[in-house]
């Protein structure tokens, strides 16, 4: 049996760091960007890039700048394949309805992680919000929604009472709701989706500016929260 007190393997932890940096990059980075984001050699980050890019998940632009490449949506798509697959026409009605994006984010350590999104087919001008984003799950409304299907022992070890403060009136509310958390200037709203036989996820909307009060869109989020659980046996 392998020894399950043998060292990670430092190349490949690195490597899905190259990821992880550049799914949270808004822009294309440089190798020398993304050196500096390791903290390594540039040597280093280029042999982990070129690497990526003969399996499809980075790709380069004629300036030599790297963004995430095709194969990762492939793989992306197949993380809880059934749960994105219910969720998708809900989040696709609530986003031409509201004309925001919307989004599902599920649990991952202590990290929010978006799954899957989708923009206004119509909106003059939408927020992108690209699978994979991650942050803090105690920052913005869908991490505080997901902390109210939490006990407090399984929370974050630097949450505070002011956390603790608004996630209870979440929970009391049944929707979370952030402004300038995450992205300066933008504000959230989230409802919680507890799935029997699943960790913790919420369904968000993202956006700048709307004449929806947060109670109205938090109520249209519930209904497709409540589809989704139906589907899935929850």
């Amino acid at each position: 049996m392998a020894d399950e007190r043998a060292p990670a393997s430092q190349t490949l932890s690195r490597g899905i760091r190259v990821l992880e940096v550049l799914a949270d990059a808004r822009e294309p980075l440089s190798i020398d960007a993304v050196a500096s984001r390791l903290d390594v050699h540039r040597s280093v980050a280029y042999r982990l890039v070129r690497t990526l890019e003969d399996h499809g998940l980075i790709t380069r632009d004629s300036s030599g700048h790297l963004a995430l490449g095709p194969r990762m949506a492939a793989l992306a798509a197949g993380v809880a394949h059934d749960l994105q697959a219910e969720a998708l026409p809900e989040l696709t009605d609530v986003a031409n309805e509201l004309g925001m994006t919307c989004f599902l984010s599920v649990l991952d350590h202590d990290e929010c992680v978006t799954l899957a999104s989708v923009e206004p087919r119509h909106a003059v001008a939408s927020v992108a919000q690209r699978p994979g984003t991650r942050h803090p799950v105690t920052r913005g409304a869908p991490g505080k929604a997901i902390l109210t299907l939490l006990p407090h022992a399984a929370w974050p070890a630097d949450a505070d009472e002011h956390l603790r403060e608004e996630v209870a009136d979440a929970a009391a509310r049944g929707f979370s709701e952030s402004h300038d958390e995450v992205i300066p200037s933008l504000r959230a709203v989230a409802v919680p989706l507890s799935i029997r036989g699943r960790g913790p996820a919420a369904i968000a909307v993202v956006y700048l500016a709307s004449t929806h009060e947060p109670g109205e869109v938090a109520a249209r989020l519930e209904r497709s929260a409540a589809v989704i659980r139906g589907a899935l046996g929850g």
